[in-house]
């Protein structure tokens, strides 16, 4: 018998293990498919420019493309699939997928860009399927990053909303929602005091790095001095995060974007390593549950059976074990957003071909782990003090009680801090992405340059979260979190099915590739199906709004869900003509 406080420093060596093992066997394997050649000079060799196209080291390049993919996904979505189904499940599919999925889909789109002059996965598929594929796929982008500004402002803004307690040992009341509002305030403040440095006095990077990243941790200490400053209701705070959305997608990328995500990459791998010192070391033991407490969670048609209702009400219809474990999970184990940052940036930095390999596959990887840190966030919790608080809570007490651990009760306020700071830190580098990339969207799908059709199209990248969020229910964000899941992981099908075909028509093998877009794709339609079905039933039924006189989320989550299916369904008919053509 394992003794309880150690069973999940065991599974933490074992993931690490499996991880590593699948980096050097299954990695080389589909590195060797793709015949990296490093005498192909790659597009940051040829366009290098200095601005977008830099071939850049593979240590630092690994370093930014993971602080750019490693968000709030791969935290919240563990979290929520373990308070529904159980640790085992969500363990198993994050090694699993994050390996023979997620890891092989961002290597492929990384691959498939180098290969296609650093162009976008649309652009590619412009060029291999065609002018309606590509417009097809441009509007599912944008609805897909319409949903993860949605889930991610709303789950953000439960970090900034607390009340004040009192602290037993400490003698004082404390509120933790105002501290981290005060200390992501702070923070984006420093980002662009240090963008401005930067700019204008150029100081050496070894500098900027020993003056401004203390200072983050400045902004953590400070804002636990300022916990009573910004305490505001939600609405308060979904119109200001979405409008410093707004402004940030217009900002140049120097002022706001590039040194927010520097000071945040930091931030992260302080989260990491505080989250594997406390899950190694930290004593902690395991209080979840490993699998299912119900066994109607199997039921596969439980979506057709009438609503519960009343003491009989056990679970919602999207904590079906099937399919929504892995819409759930979401970029713990795959991300179709992924292939965007892969496309977007990533590709026109690879100064060599071989480089794909550590950066695309090996960062996925490590984002399985940041998986596996926030479910062991969870997983120390009991059931019915984890049951119905919000993710970002979880996270950030978790890391708090690991920090805490090492670094004593009398440094619970910082930690409790730093621990719900880490998350919104990520958020924010999510938001402000999304939001810039459907700008681009919108421009170039109506051919709209100049700033102020930018500033339209930013516009209504965040208008329309915003106005969801300000009708919708405050409590909304896991029925929101769910059509996020469903899409983004349909983009990676969608993203996998172009690999597929650029594969199939340059006569090499493709298996590696067809199996996860047909497992993926299969799972995202049907959890696609039923949010309709759902949304369709309430709609139908006159249950626009909930008990409380909010707007329903399942009514604007079904008519999302047929839209997207409409548009994955033409680019599967263009696909389908493709292939019927020879190969080349």
């Amino acid at each position: 018998m394992i003794p309880p406080t150690l069973e999940l420093p065991l599974i933490a060596v074992g993931v690490l293990v499996v991880l590593a093992a699948g980096y050097l066997l299954y990695g080389s394997f589909v590195a060797r498919q793709y015949r990296l050649d490093d005498s192909r000079a790659t597009p940051a060799v040829l366009k290098n420019d200095g601005v977008d196209f830099i071939p850049t080291r593979p240590f630092y390049l690994l370093g930014q493309h993971f602080s750019a993919i490693a968000a709030a996904g791969p935290i919240a979505g563990p979290i929520f699939a373990c308070m529904a189904f159980g640790w085992g499940p969500c363990l198993l599919w994050i090694v699993l997928g994050v390996i023979l999925i997620g890891a092989v889909h961002d290597f492929s789109a990384l691959v498939a860009s180098v290969r296609h002059g650093a162009h976008s996965i649309a652009e590619i598929a412009r060029q291999t399927l065609g002018r309606r594929a590509w417009l097809a796929l441009v509007c599912f982008i944008w609805l897909a990053l319409l949903y993860v500004i949605t889930a991610f402002t709303q789950i953000t803004a439960q970090t900034f909303i607390g009340v004040s307690e009192e602290l037993e040992g400490l003698n004082t009341t404390f509120n933790k929602g105002g501290a981290v509002a005060a200390a992501s305030t702070l923070y984006l403040a420093l980002a662009l005091v240090m963008g401005v440095v930067q700019r204008f006095l150029k100081p050496p990077m070894w500098l900027t790095t020993l003056v401004f990243v203390p200072a983050t941790l400045g902004c953590i200490w400070l804002g636990t001095r300022l916990d009573e400053a910004l305490v505001l209701g939600p609405k308060f705070w979904y119109t200001a995060i979405l409008i410093y959305c707004l402004v940030a997608s217009m900002l140049p990328m120097w002022l706001l974007q590039q040194p927010r995500g520097y000071l945040g990459g930091f931030v992260l791998y302080f989260a990491i390593a505080v989250g594997t010192l406390g899950v190694l070391f930290g004593g902690f033991a395991i209080r979840q549950p490993a699998w299912p407490t119900d066994p109607a969670m199997l039921d596969p048609i439980a979506f057709l059976r009438p609503p519960q209702t009343g003491a009989q009400q056990q679970w919602p219809i999207t904590n079906m074990l099937v399919p929504f474990l892995f819409v759930t999970i979401a970029c713990g184990a795959c991300s179709g957003f992924h292939g965007l940052i892969c496309g977007g940036t990533t590709s026109k930095q690879i100064a060599r071909e071989s480089h794909c390999k550590s950066i695309g596959f090996g960062a996925m990887l490590l984002e399985g782990f940041v998986a596996v840190i926030a479910l062991a966030t969870v997983m120390i919790v009991a059931p019915e003090q984890s049951r119905g608080a919000p993710p970002a809570r979880i996270y950030g007490d978790g890391l708090a009680l690991f920090l805490t651990r090492f670094l004593g009760p009398e440094a619970f306020l910082f930690c409790a801090t730093f621990g719900a700071m880490a998350f919104s830190t990520f958020v924010f580098d999510t938001l402000d992405v999304s939001a810039r990339l459907g700008r681009y969207l919108l421009q170039e799908l109506f051919a709209a340059p100049g700033r102020v059709a930018g500033l339209l199209a930013a516009g209504a990248t965040v208008g329309v979260p915003l106005l969801m969020l300000l009708l919708a229910d405050p409590n909304a964000y896991r029925t929101f979190w769910t059509l996020f899941g469903t899409s983004n992981q349909l983009l990676a099908a969608l993203t996998l099915l172009s690999v597929t075909l650029w594969l199939r028509r340059t006569g090499r093998r493709y298996w590696y590739t067809l199996g996860p877009t047909v497992f993926v794709g299969s799972i995202t339609v049907w959890a696609l199906c039923i949010q309709f079905y759902m949304g369709a039933r309430d709609a139908a039924a006159g249950a626009w709004r909930t008990p409380a006189g909010d707007l329903n989320p399942t009514i604007p989550n079904g008519a999302v869900s047929i839209a997207l299916l409409g548009l994955a369904a033409v680019f599967v008919v263009e696909a389908v003509r493709t292939i019927r053509r020879p190969p080349a």
